[in-house]
């Protein structure tokens, strides 16, 4: 995980890379729904895929959103593999 500050705002930026392309799609596709659902007037998030990593980037108004979004965001990763299989 990386993170930077700015004058505006805070950003952290959650990297999952797995074994294959294939597997990172799953995880991106079912996550993606959520994408704009789940920001709010502190917090926002965008999501990338190259290959098989996965690129979560948080931003958010201050400190407690950024760690809120984290933690909501790094849940919704875990469920998606899990539901999707795709840690063994």
């Amino acid at each position: 995980m990386t993170s930077r500050k700015s004058k505006s705002s805070n950003e952290a930026v959650l990297s999952f890379v797995y074994d294959d392309p294939q597997r990172a799609r799953r995880v991106e596709r079912a996550i993606r729904p959520e994408v704009g659902d789940i920001d709010s007037d502190r917090s926002s998030v965008t999501v990338t895929r190259e290959g098989a990593e996965l690129e979560l980037t948080v931003t958010a108004t201050d400190l407690v959103a950024l760690r809120a979004g984290l933690n909501t965001w790094s849940s919704l990763v875990t469920v998606a593999e899990d539901a999707g299989g795709v840690i063994e």
